[in-house]
């Protein structure tokens, strides 16, 4: 009788735990896919005259990083800003990738008007994380 009572609980603290850390490992993905793509974007080639174009630098951050995010719901699709190039040495090159996350609904967000569910007070349960990365081109 008491586990009919406490396995509701328990089950929704597990899969809480489990959720938040799917979120935390999103983040973990998308900052270093902003992390990696400035480095691919600062970095000067000599064989080149040029640096990276922003959109070659945009799609470094998104090819690589859709297959590595997780999500319970319906699987979001990433996106990556460079508002410009590398022109010169010493210009700052930001690279900023983003990723709407979509939540596990409950079945139950609010108990006694305390929320249970972070996601709950979002539309349809979307969390939008991003991460922003500022290097100087070499």
């Amino acid at each position: 009788m008491e586990f009919a009572i406490v396995l509701p609980l328990l089950l929704l603290l597990v899969f809480g735990i489990v959720e938040f850390g799917l979120i935390l490992y999103d983040k973990a993905v998308i900052t270093n896919a902003s992390r990696e793509a400035a480095r691919a974007g600062i970095v000067y080639n000599p064989t080149s005259p040029n640096y990276l174009s922003a959109s070659t630098i945009q799609s470094n951050a998104t090819n690589n990083l859709a297959p590595n995010l997780i999500s319970l719901g319906a699987k979001g699709t990433p996106w990556a800003s460079v508002p410009a190039g590398c022109a010169t040495t010493g210009d700052a090159l930001t690279v900023t990738v983003s990723y709407t996350y979509t939540g596990l609904a409950f079945g139950v967000d609010r108990i006694m008007g305390t929320a249970i569910n972070p996601l709950a007070d979002t539309p349809n349960n979307l969390l939008t994380m991003s991460a922003t990365t500022t290097m100087r081109c070499e």
